[in-house]
């Protein structure tokens, strides 16, 4: 079983956005951790910018799609921490670009 890159889970995690926020999540600094393990199961910590979010429920699972249907993962574990809570010096520079805060 060939591992899968992580760049490709990192393309795939660009594909979901923050409803509220024209940027996808990574560019946010919502995911806080993301594993490959040897066979291709996916663990994945991610925050939200608020604990009030009102797509708390609905974004891990978003989250979870968008990595399942990469080709050759198996299972995916996506996990919601508030710990470090999530502030604006997380955006990339990208994301700064996008929101114009630069």
């Amino acid at each position: 079983m060939e591992k899968l890159e992580d760049q490709k889970i990192i393309d795939a995690l660009k594909t979901v956005f923050d409803p509220e926020i024209p940027v996808d999540i990574y560019e946010l600094g919502l995911i806080y951790k993301c594993e490959v393990s040897p066979t291709n199961d996916v663990l994945i910590h991610m925050t939200l910018t608020t604990p009030h979010c009102p797509v708390a429920d609905e974004m891990p699972k978003k989250v979870k799609q968008a990595v399942v249907d990469v080709p050759g993962v198996n299972n995916v574990s996506v996990d919601l921490v508030w710990d470090p809570p999530w502030d604006m010096s997380r955006m990339s520079e990208i994301a700064r670009l996008e929101l114009d805060m630069m």
